[in-house]
């Protein structure tokens, strides 16, 4: 059974199964729309589980959705009184700030992180599912950056992420439209990397998560890191990037333990170390 861990925050509920870790946000009235306090609690649980000795970290919403981005309830009125979002008071720059720093734990957890998505994956929710390393979703998933639709640009790394992700041309398409994207579209843009029938997503994921899980997790960490820099450096520092991974792993137990399951022709039983 999965053991619940200390919450940050009641509607952020964190589980550790093995080695596979799940963050999911429980808000499914509001189709898991976060609040300001739900997106600090989202960055602290992730700094948390990146020294976890978690493998892997499964993302996902409860109720049937992953999360309609914001909770933007009242911030009309917040707006016409002068109060602005930011924490304790704060002005607008600095909780984006705070929601920057979100960003921040997501990606740059070393843990690889899989988003499992169902149902409407928008705004700082599609943030969400960018940020993580790959996306599972089910075959009635939908996607928007629908940012232009309330009036807003691109935020909580949408401008970075989408461009990353689809090339600039249909991350401008998706951004100014800010039309809904179907899973079969997604999939088909390389947003996703799968999708399956809604009754299939958690074995689904529990699969990609499994096989994750089972491989090296020092190795593991340095290929994310190598792979999501590799676009912002060149090939020769992606080659010295390499060499000093390389020289990390041949003196992990892990490496020797693969050479002497390969020798005596059975499956490597890692460690971590």
């Amino acid at each position: 059974m999965p053991d619940e861990r200390p919450s940050y925050h009641p509607d952020v509920l964190v589980a550790l199964d093995g080695p596979v870790a799940t963050v999911t946000l429980n808000r499914p009235a509001t189709k898991n729309a976060c609040t300001g306090d739900m997106w600090v609690a989202i960055g602290a649980t992730f700094r948390d589980l990146s020294t976890s000795g978690a493998r892997v970290i499964v993302l996902t919403g409860a109720g049937g959705e992953f999360c309609a981005g914001a909770d933007l309830t009242g911030v009309a009125t917040r707006k016409a009184d002068g109060a602005g979002p930011g924490p304790r008071g704060g002005n607008n720059l600095d909780g984006m700030r705070v929601l920057g720093d979100v960003v921040v734990a997501l990606h740059s957890c070393p843990v690889p992180v899989i988003a499992k998505v169902d149902g409407v994956c928008v705004g700082a929710g599609l943030g969400l599912a960018l940020a993580a390393d790959m996306v599972w979703c089910s075959d009635r998933a939908r996607f928007c950056a629908i940012f232009a639709k309330r009036g807003l640009s691109l935020d909580f790394g949408t401008s970075w992420l989408l461009r990353q992700r689809l090339g600039v041309h249909r991350a401008k398409e998706l951004a100014f439209t800010a039309r809904m994207v179907s899973a079969a579209e997604a999939l088909d843009l390389g947003l996703v990397n799968a999708v399956v029938p809604v009754d299939r997503l958690d074995a689904a994921t529990a699969e990609i998560a499994t096989a994750v899980a089972s491989g090296p997790p020092i190795a593991i960490s340095l290929m994310k890191r190598q792979l999501d820099h590799a676009g912002q450096g060149s090939l020769l520092q992606a080659l010295e990037a390499e060499a000093v991974a390389q020289s990390v792993n041949v003196g992990t137990d892990d490496s020797r333990e693969a050479f002497t399951a390969y020798a005596e022709r059975r499956p490597p039983n890692f460690s971590g170390r």
